[in-house]
């Protein structure tokens, strides 16, 4: 687009360069010489991209005009397109997030010395899942790390104070931890992010979470920010998606999990297709609220 767009001011250029030049000859005789308007066209688009410059007329203000044009258009472009490849380059999001959190028993977290020791809990978990969307991009050393962002009303003058807390999220050893840490990011393949509720969650909105009561706090929102780094581009890649409690972006189940088989491609495993679904109920009811 950016190269049309130059190509078009280029011919513009010339065109306006040929009308206002000191010539004898007829403006028919001037663009009947296709020729030496592509030439100028050239010339100009040269000189619109910063390599070239238009050599005017010293007498004629519009040559002076044409070129002073080119010639910042030159100068502007470059930083222009460095700028968009720049914004492209670290705005790279490669992961696909679940539209929902789930909210399950604490004993179906996918950690087996977690899962026993919550096997009689009616403690809840949160699970947020994403994955890596793109097939050339290999992602490594991934962080995951959750916040909970509410307001409350400040006791001197009744006025909202907006607090933020750092929550624990389960480790690689199913231990609560400030990250959680992947040394490789696999395409396709799900991640889960574990956040212990540390209360029991019947119903939704939930009004405790790690030891915070938020019947009193407004604007509840759950952010989980990944942090990590591509090979071959050497870039750092950072995404995030925050999870609205009062909004329905949480769901009571337990997610749909996946199959993995290394013999087919991650998109054809069992459970793919249900990515966004929860579990079905024992008794085959609906587990949404």
């Amino acid at each position: 687009m950016t190269l049309g767009a130059l190509a078009g001011l280029s011919v513009v250029i010339a065109t306006a360069w040929t009308l206002t030049e000191h010539s004898s000859r007829s403006m028919a005789q001037r663009f009947s010489n296709g020729e030496r308007l592509f030439d100028l066209s050239l010339a100009a688009l040269r000189a619109s991209v910063g390599t070239d410059n238009l050599d005017p007329e010293p007498d004629s203000t519009a040559h002076q005009l044409l070129a002073t044009v080119a010639s910042v258009t030159g100068s502007l472009v470059p930083a222009v397109l460095l700028g968009i490849v720049l914004i492209k380059m670290f705005a790279l999001r490669p992961f696909v997030w679940r539209q929902r959190a789930s909210i399950s028993h604490a004993w179906t977290a996918d950690f087996p010395g977690y899962s026993r020791r919550h096997s009689d809990s009616e403690d809840a978990i949160i699970a947020v899942r994403f994955y890596n969307r793109f097939d050339n991009l290999s992602v490594v050393d991934l962080r995951a790390r959750a916040h909970l962002r509410y307001l409350e009303r400040s006791p001197h003058d009744g006025s909202l104070v907006i607090y933020k807390q750092w929550l624990k999220v389960l480790d690689a050893q199913g231990e609560p931890a400030d990250e959680r840490y992947w040394l490789a990011v696999e395409r396709g393949a799900p991640f889960t992010v574990w956040i212990p509720v540390e209360a029991p969650v019947a119903e939704l909105p939930f009004r405790r979470i790690q030891g915070k009561e938020l019947s009193g706090s407004y604007g509840v929102k759950l952010l989980v920010r990944l942090t990590a780094r591509t090979v071959g581009l050497g870039t750092e890649v950072a995404d995030e998606r925050w999870f609205d409690l009062e909004a329905g972006d949480f769901e009571i189940g337990r997610f749909v999990p996946l199959q993995p088989d290394l013999d087919k491609d991650v998109w054809r495993w069992e459970g793919w297709t249900d990515f966004d679904a929860l579990e079905p109920h024992p008794n085959g009811e609906d587990p949404g609220p």
